[in-house]
C-alpha cells in the first residue's frame, strides 16, 4: 500500500481488481478546498487510458511488477524469444503483449521485460534506438510539397516519415515513445 503522494510515473497501481500504470500524475492544492491528485492512467492489460482524480494522502494499492534487464533474441512466428540476462532462461512473450515495441527492436538488444505474478505485462525500451534505413526515395531538391519529409522504412520494416536528405543506409535515431525521427546517428 502506498498513499497518492507516493505516485510515481511507471508506478503500477491495483484498482478494482486491474492493474493501471500511471502515465501521468499532478499534485493539485486550489485556493480553496482540499488538495488532490490527478492522474492519467493505463491499463496495463487493454492499453486503455483514463482520468482519474484522487484526494490527497488516500491509499492506493500497488501491484508487485518485476522489471527484469532482458535480451530479445528473435521472433519464431508467433512469440518474441526474450533472455534473462542474469540466469539465461529464455521467456516466448506474445505479440499482443509486445506490441508497438517491435518496430524498435533489433535481434540482440536489450529490454526490459515487467512481469506481475508470473505473467509478463508489458515491454520497456529505451526512449531512443538507432535504426538503419533500408529503404527510401531519393528526395528531390526543391521539393516542399510534404513539408521536407519523406517515408522511409527502416530494417525492422518500420515506416516512418524522415526528411528528404536522408538516403538509404544512413543510421538513424527514432523515438520510441512517438515512432518519430529524432536525428541522424
Amino acid at each position: 500500500m502506498a498513499t497518492t503522494n507516493d505516485l510515481k510515473n511507471g508506478m503500477v497501481l491495483k484498482i478494482d481488481n486491474q492493474l493501471w500504470q500511471v502515465v501521468e500524475f499532478q499534485h493539485v492544492k486550489p485556493g480553496k478546498g482540499p488538495a488532490f491528485v490527478r492522474t492519467k492512467l493505463k491499463n496495463v492489460l487493454s492499453g486503455k487510458n483514463v482520468d482519474k482524480t484522487f484526494n490527497a494522502g488516500v491509499k492506493v494499492e500497488t501491484a508487485t511488477v518485476d522489471r527484469r534487464d532482458m535480451q530479445y533474441l528473435y521472433n519464431d512466428g508467433s512469440d518474441f524469444i526474450f533472455m534473462d540476462l542474469d540466469t539465461y532462461e529464455q521467456l516466448p512473450v506474445s505479440a499482443e503483449v509486445v506490441g508497438d515495441a517491435k518496430n524498435y527492436m533489433l535481434e540482440n538488444s536489450n529490454a526490459i521485460v515487467a512481469m506481475h505474478e508470473g505473467a509478463v505485462l508489458f515491454i520497456e525500451l529505451p526512449a531512443s534506438v538507432v535504426l538503419e534505413v533500408t529503404y527510401t526515395e531519393p528526395g528531390l531538391q526543391g521539393d516542399r510539397s510534404n513539408s521536407g519529409t519523406k517515408p522511409a522504412t527502416v530494417e525492422t520494416g518500420y515506416e516512418l516519415q524522415v526528411p528528404l536528405f536522408l538516403e538509404q543506409g544512413t543510421k538513424i535515431k527514432v523515438d520510441t515513445r512517438t515512432g518519430e525521427y529524432i536525428n541522424r546517428a
